[in-house]
């Protein structure tokens, strides 16, 4: 099977990526965090994959997930995890939105993110530390997001 007849595989389990409010890929595009330019070569996640980035994500829709050690919210200042659980929360709920609405993929980031990446488009140069987050992933999946519904789809196994 051709790599794009795969859909969206997770990185850390293999299963596929079902929807974009399972997607940690999707959820670091709406935060601004991935580059759209990017976006295709970057390897996909679960959100529960991901639990480093999941634990701030507070919503009734998504369960809770607790992560021990070092990078433990409760390890964390708790003005950064207010603001982080604020900022993660926002994007998640963002990705819910997207689910029912039909928007074109350089349209899902929050908008101070669209700005952003319209700004980069239109010449302005990223500095290096944009380029340092940014790394490099396996290229895995194209740039349509995993799909809506939940349910596998013609379109899911054409990736």
């Amino acid at each position: 099977m051709a790599l794009c007849d795969e859909g969206y595989r997770c990185e850390v389990c293999g299963q596929d990526v079902e929807d974009l409010t399972q997607s940690d890929l999707y959820l670091r595009y709406v935060l601004g965090e991935v580059d759209p330019e990017t976006l295709h070569v970057r390897p996909e996640r679960h959100l529960a994959c991901n639990p480093s980035l999941a634990q701030f994500i507070v919503a009734d829709s998504f369960p809770a997930v607790t992560v021990e050690g070092f990078f433990a919210k409760s390890e964390l200042d708790p003005d950064f995890v207010a603001a982080e659980e604020a900022r993660v929360t926002r994007g998640y709920l963002r990705l819910l939105e997207l689910m029912s609405v039909d928007l074109p993929i350089v349209e899902y980031p929050l908008p101070e993110f669209r700005t952003r990446w319209q700004g980069l488009a239109d010449g302005e140069a990223e500095s290096e530390s944009d380029k340092d987050r940014e790394g490099e992933g396996a290229a895995t999946v194209g740039t349509e997001p995993p799909n809506r519904s939940g349910r596998d789809t013609d379109e899911m196994s054409r990736r």
